[in-house]
């Protein structure tokens, strides 16, 4: 399995527009983010998590002439589903298959419905919605993928476990226990850390932190960054062993 991080960032991105704090002007590639998504290559099949409105730049940037297989969401925020119009090149006849939570997918009938009227207009994204529903695994080109709940602030979103070898986990601001219990034992954990400061819906560094260390994972890298955190130089100096923040178009082989 490999992981290709596309985006790291938080809603705003890093730089965020106006701002000329000391990440945002700052030289490090590692301190330019794209909104969060990853590319997941698992048996010669890519998957993306999530497709923000950076998703066209975030290909070019990567591969611009990979294919995708199917796409995962977590949730149906802007900066995770910004983007889907730009999965046309990928959908095939019968549809691109794209999994979700049944609110994401009336959601999606909301906030793209040229894509799911009777007669589309000719070349519009042709989607094979597939429903998710939290702790229910599934299986996707061989490999058992299990949904999982996290809170972001009030709302039920969804993380994802790759059997035993990798999680996903975005936006959470709270993690049930059912689901810390489910990630015990697990090689590598991805997860949200946006700012030193506690936010409302989000986990701080800490707060992140207290979560890596109830999991123990081989390894964890923090994502969905804002440009409060600070710089990436900076804060990796500070963090403990096996935990690294991740950066846009870092590789991983799992």
């Amino acid at each position: 399995m490999k992981l290709t991080f596309l985006g790291t960032g938080t809603s705003t991105g890093v730089p965020q527009l106006g701002c000329r704090c000391k990440t945002c002007t700052s030289t490090d590639l590692k301190d330019k983010r794209l909104r969060a998504s990853v590319l997941i290559e698992v048996n010669g099949k890519n998957i993306i998590i999530d497709c923000g409105p950076d998703f066209y730049v975030q290909m070019r940037r990567n591969d611009q002439f990979a294919r995708l297989d199917a796409a995962l969401v977590t949730h149906i925020h802007y900066d995770h589903v910004g983007g889907v119009d730009d999965l046309r090149p990928f959908c095939p006849p019968e549809g691109f298959p794209f999994y979700c939570t049944e609110d994401v997918n009336i959601n999606l009938h909301k906030h793209f419905p040229y894509c799911f009227v009777q007669h589309p207009y000719p070349g519009v994204p042709h989607f094979d919605l597939r429903t998710i529903r939290p702790y229910e695994p599934f299986h996707l080109f061989d490999t058992t993928i299990t949904p999982l709940t996290v809170m972001h602030a009030s709302l039920p979103i969804v993380g994802y476990k790759f059997g035993e070898s990798l999680a996903y986990i975005t936006d959470a601001k709270t993690i049930p226990q059912r689901t810390i219990d489910s990630l015990k034992g697990i090689d590598t954990l991805v997860l949200n850390a946006l700012r030193i400061e506690p936010h409302h819906s989000h986990l701080s560094l800490s707060e992140a932190l207290d979560i890596v260390a109830q999991i123990s994972p081989r390894q964890a890298y923090f994502t969905h960054i804002s440009h409060h955190l600070g710089t990436h130089a900076e804060v990796s100096k500070t963090l403990p062993s096996g935990v690294f923040l991740a950066y846009d178009g870092l590789k991983l082989e799992l």
